[in-house]
């Protein structure tokens, strides 16, 4: 059972919680990538999470289709497939599904995660991610809290946010957002936490402290890490210790260690890993060609070579590239070596 049921899943995030680690979720968009994440958390000895964006559904769809949930199921059901022969655990989860796309992407998701549990199939994912950031806080909250109704129906866990993650990824631009945005008050986590937990389903906190989509050089990125700290506290004081967070840090790159680090204290369980890990995945890519450019092309009259044209040749440079990037996130948050499956 490498994909996690709900029972499994949650005891995987309840051991991060108390040990003060995070597991990466790796962004996934093919076979190929799949293979990279699951060997890096069998080489670490880490469990993990798959998620799937709507962007990366629709391109695993085809382009002929561009269909953001029929891509995630199809990429899901690999998983299913291939995760068996690895002895470690894995969550599925999509990541940020803003409301324009609730009914076309996350609500097809639970409703064959529903179709599945009828027909005595073990759930297609673990979890979803319903970013609501866009809204005002009342109307993303009211939102949420029919979607953790329709997610605890199936053992489904619900990743929500609130805040805005500034910079660009998957087609959401946030580029121009306020600066007050990219920063959750204590007073919005205790909102979040009144709305949600009362309702029975299980779910986890996106909260905002500057993090930002995607590449920057060190330094650049001026997190404040301390906000989590803060929100959490209050939280606390609020409804009791048994109310804080499963926190998620998204936009990570250009972190340093030692604040990646910080927020483990702070609560954070899962930490999405996207824009570091295409780099890994892509460099290679661009290295094969570079080296045997006259192998790829047909130049000059010639018929180049098959050996080098071959998409299975730079495609597995490309895997391993990948998986020794995921296998750093493993050792960046501190999850190598904790994996439960006992096999």
């Amino acid at each position: 059972m490498p994909v996690a049921d709900h029972a499994t899943y949650c005891r995987m995030l309840d051991n991060a919680r108390a040990k003060r680690f995070a597991y990466p979720a790796i962004n996934i968009t093919s076979p190929s990538t799949i293979s990279a994440t699951l060997a890096a958390f069998a080489e670490a000895g880490s469990d993990g999470i798959i998620q799937v964006s709507t962007g990366g559904g629709e391109f695993a769809s085809g382009l002929a289709l561009k269909d953001a949930a029929l891509g995630a199921i199809t990429l899901a059901e690999y998983v299913h497939r291939v995760a068996d022969r690895y002895p470690i655990y894995v969550a599925l989860h999509t990541d940020h599904c803003a409301p324009g796309k609730v009914d076309s992407f996350l609500r097809p998701l639970i409703a064959e995660t529903a179709r599945r549990r009828a027909a005595g199939l073990p759930n297609l994912f673990s979890s979803h991610m319903f970013d609501g950031s866009e809204l005002p806080l009342d109307k993303n909250m009211a939102l949420a809290r029919e979607l953790l109704v329709e997610c605890a129906k199936n053992e489904l866990i619900l990743e929500v946010e609130a805040g805005v993650v500034g910079g660009e990824e998957d087609g959401v631009n946030n580029e121009d957002a306020p600066a007050e945005k990219l920063y959750t008050t204590p007073e919005d986590m205790v909102a979040v936490a009144r709305a949600l937990r009362e309702l029975g389903g299980r779910y986890m906190f996106a909260a905002t402290f500057g993090n930002v989509h995607g590449v920057y050089k060190p330094g650049n990125v001026k997190l404040k890490p301390t906000i989590l700290r803060d929100g959490q506290a209050a939280v606390e004081r609020a409804f009791g210790a048994a109310a804080c967070f499963d926190l998620v840090f998204h936009g990570g790159s250009g972190s340093s260690l030692a604040e990646i680090r910080e927020t483990l204290e702070y609560g954070v369980i899962k930490m999405n890993v996207d824009t570091d890990t295409q780099y890994a995945f892509t460099r290679p890519i661009v290295d094969h060609v570079m080296k045997n450019y006259d192998g790829v092309l047909k130049i000059d009259g010639e018929v180049g070579s098959k050996k080098v044209y071959d998409p299975r040749s730079y495609l597995k440079s490309a895997e391993a590239g990948m998986k020794e990037r995921v296998k750093v996130a493993c050792a960046d948050l501190r999850s190598t070596g904790t994996t439960l499956h006992s096999r």
